[in-house]
């Protein structure tokens, strides 16, 4: 998609005036940029962004004007949908596998980081790769906390953490150490753990690293209620960096994916049935815009709307709700509580998407074809 688009006020303003029989997702730049202003302001080091969790030339450019200038990619793609919205861009490669392929393709768009887990993908960037560059060393720990961990794929044990700073060094590399505690993390004595955790495998190897990147994994707001409170997770990053290194701690970076750009983004979809009065269908699901929902749980800040744009405020009621496909597992887990006077041909409107749903969505059955509007307000 292009940045040169037609704005429009409000999500219910563009389904007003459409009437659109397929899922919208609704792009907020205001709210991308104040999203990224605040970790910006609050976090104690360097902001990266995490591509992968939605990669949209508005979403990069977005963040860029906002202040973001370092960029977490994963893939030679991201590396080139980077270079194209944001030229000049600072691009870490932090995904600690990769092929020899790979490899001379970040030399060639310029990466100036990577992350390694084992010795044998440290033997594969040894030839390519400027010794000018920043090599991080990623470790694991059975640290909770989180709604899923990262531990089974990626992340060296802390005794092979060791090893590797040192020949990270050895090598010549720029050392550095990096983490994930994992996806949606609440918890801020998970990053406490891993930061002192850093401090020992640091001591341990003989080797002080120039940075540390600790990860993403930052909540964003899924759960009707109070929002997830980032600036206490800044404030025990800062403490535990002073704690595990002293006052000249390695250089703190993060990575923010989700956090970053969840609340930029608002999905719509309209109900396509209410069977017997009772399960919901929409067009869009597990397949779509929610494809999250299984492993993380359903968003249930929802407003209901009718294709009039107002809002329905009957009493709510506990419905089941399926995917527009005709695989049985197209269902959002639990169910949703959603107004007694909605009808079809109404629209269920999904706040706080904006990670992993453009980024993931596939086309299964014919379904999954997301139009993208660009609004001033994600209010109804």
């Amino acid at each position: 998609m292009g940045l040169q688009q037609e704005f429009w006020e409000t999500p219910s303003a563009h389904i007003r005036a459409t009437r659109p029989d397929h899922p919208v997702i609704y792009a907020a730049p205001e709210m991308l940029q104040a999203s990224a202003r605040r970790f910006i302001d609050g976090f104690p080091g360097l902001v990266s962004y995490a591509v992968k969790a939605n990669p949209d030339p508005v979403v990069l450019a977005n963040l860029a004007a906002a202040g973001v200038v370092t960029f977490d990619v994963a893939s030679p793609q991201e590396m080139a949908m980077v270079q194209s919205a944001v030229p000049g861009a600072v691009m870490h490669y932090n995904n600690p596998v990769r092929s020899v392929d790979e490899i001379a393709q970040s030399v060639a768009f310029g990466v100036t980081s990577y992350s390694i887990d084992s010795l044998s993908e440290l033997a594969k960037l040894a030839p390519s790769v400027s010794r000018r560059c920043e090599v991080a060393v990623r470790f694991k720990l059975p640290v909770a906390g989180a709604v899923y961990d990262f531990g089974d794929k990626f992340g060296a044990t802390a005794d092979q953490a060791v090893v590797l700073l040192q020949e990270v060094a050895a090598l010549g590399f720029t050392p550095a150490m990096t983490f994930h505690p994992g996806t949606q993390c609440t918890d801020p004595a998970a990053w406490r753990a891993y930061i002192l955790a850093a401090a020992d495998i640091a001591k341990a190897a003989g080797v002080k690293p120039a940075r540390l990147n600790v990860g993403g994994g930052f909540p964003s707001h899924r759960q009707s209620g109070n929002a997830p409170q980032l600036d206490v997770i800044f404030s025990a990053i800062k403490a535990a960096g002073v704690q595990g290194f002293g006052p000249d701690h390695p250089v703190l970076l993060c990575e923010p994916g989700r956090a970053m750009v969840a609340e930029g983004f608002t999905l719509a979809t309209r109900v396509k049935a209410i069977r017997d009065g009772a399960h919901v269908f929409l067009n869009d699901g597990i397949y779509g815009g929610l494809a999250e929902a299984p492993l993380m749980g359903t968003i249930d800040r929802t407003t209901v709307i009718r294709p009039d744009g107002m809002p329905r405020t009957g009493p709510v009621l506990n419905r089941v709700v399926f995917g527009p496909t005709c695989d049985s597992l197209d269902r959002l887990p639990g169910t949703l509580r959603l107004p007694s006077d909605m009808v079809e041909g109404d629209y269920v409107l999904f706040h706080g998407v904006g990670a992993y749903s453009t980024a993931t969505v596939t086309r299964f059955n014919g379904y999954g074809a997301l139009e993208q509007a660009v609004v001033f307000a994600l209010s109804v």
